[in-house]
């Protein structure tokens, strides 16, 4: 089987894991790794902080929590997204509101959000999905009309590029995953960026319990969100390397848009102007006009040896997030739709061009 993803890990990586672990950094925030991951991956996105949490979903939540947000508050939400960018919202007591897709990137549609604010909006939530960044620019310019707080999700985008600046640098706070599918993991760890020095702050005080002066006396409900310096480790080696990891996921795609060029009913990913894609995941839509539905085709794959895996549910068709009280049926059209035709194609950095070949002959014989 061709996974849909492996991570790319080696001696380097468990020779730094086992240097911190004889040196004790096995747990708190002592010892030299935590603190230089987070200065130098701030440096690599061109912020002034980092703060290292527990994961992708804890660097969402935490950047919800330090804006101390009034309960009940509503928070706009790219409809299309893995639903960690929702529960940043529920899990402090808000309410996230889909904002649907657009059919160009897959990004949230930037038109709708203005129809969506109200008297209780108080941020917008961008998922930069599968590696395309939303124009910040325009987003920044909407938000500020609105007076929203802007946290991205770029849990899928490390060193993607809107107008030459990186995605995690545009917002009040940039919130990252450093899962095991993701361009560089920790095995499991999340980075928060942000320009802020009062945020960086409150982010670091609310990762470790909010402990006080005298150490245990909390003003504050805080969090257990700490990163163990062997997992800062391991994320040193793999930053070191970013870029060329990021070399390797366009060439994949490159390779991929230009195979399956005119086979029809399959859209291929986009890469604008002013955006760098990193193509986190190479994503394509299955359309009418192939013989074949998005569920048939991944069958059809799997029974040649190769994986897939569908896009994500949007928010809008999500049960548990319909079930809360002050639900919002927004329409979400485009995000359903492809939530039903979406389907990415294995996109591991060691994808070999043979095995680019065979997925690709495979969903040509598909096609007819």
């Amino acid at each position: 089987m061709i996974p849909v993803f492996e991570p790319s890990l080696g001696d380097e990586e468990i020779e730094a894991v086992v240097a911190a672990i004889r040196r004790g950094e096995i747990s708190g925030s002592f010892g030299i790794e935590i603190e230089s991951f987070e200065r130098e991956f701030a440096d690599y996105v061109g912020v002034r902080h980092g703060v290292a949490v527990t994961s992708g979903t804890t660097a969402l939540h935490l950047a919800v929590a330090a804006l101390d947000l009034e309960p009940g508050s509503e928070i706009l939400v790219s409809a299309s997204t893995n639903i960690a960018s929702a529960l940043a919202a529920y899990h402090n007591g808000h309410l996230p509101v889909p904002v649907d897709s657009e059919s160009i990137t897959w990004n949230l549609d930037l038109d709708l959000i203005g129809s969506l604010v109200t008297p209780r909006t108080r941020a917008v939530v961008p998922v930069h999905l599968f590696g395309h960044p939303v124009d910040m620019d325009a987003l920044a310019e909407i938000a500020s009309r609105h007076g929203l707080v802007v946290i991205e999700d770029c849990a899928e985008s490390h060193g993607a590029t809107v107008r030459g600046r990186m995605t995690g640098a545009h917002g009040a706070m940039g919130c990252f995953s450093f899962y095991a599918n993701k361009i560089i993991t920790t095995g499991e760890g999340g980075m928060i960026t942000t320009d802020d020095d009062h945020l960086a702050d409150r982010l670091r005080l609310l990762r470790n319990l909010a402990f006080g002066n005298p150490r245990f006396l909390h003003q504050e409900a805080g969090f257990n969100f700490r990163m163990t310096g062997y997992q800062a480790a391991m994320g040193r080696v793999q930053l070191r390397r970013i870029e060329s990891t990021i070399e390797a996921k366009r060439r994949i795609a490159h390779a991929y848009t230009a195979e399956l060029e005119g086979v029809g009913g399959i859209r291929t990913p986009v890469e604008l102007d002013w955006a760098r894609n990193v193509y986190w995941m190479y994503g394509i839509e299955v359309t009418d006009s192939f013989p074949l539905t998005r569920d048939e085709l991944r069958a059809w794959l799997a029974e040649g040896g190769i994986d897939s895996r569908t896009f994500f549910c949007p928010l809008s068709l999500q049960p548990f997030l319909q079930r809360q009280p002050g639900f919002k049926p927004v329409p979400c059209p485009v995000a359903e739709r492809l939530w039903t035709s979406g389907l990415y194609l294995p996109s591991s950095a060691t994808l070999s061009d043979d095995e680019i070949q065979t997925v690709v002959e495979r969903v040509r014989a598909a096609s007819g």
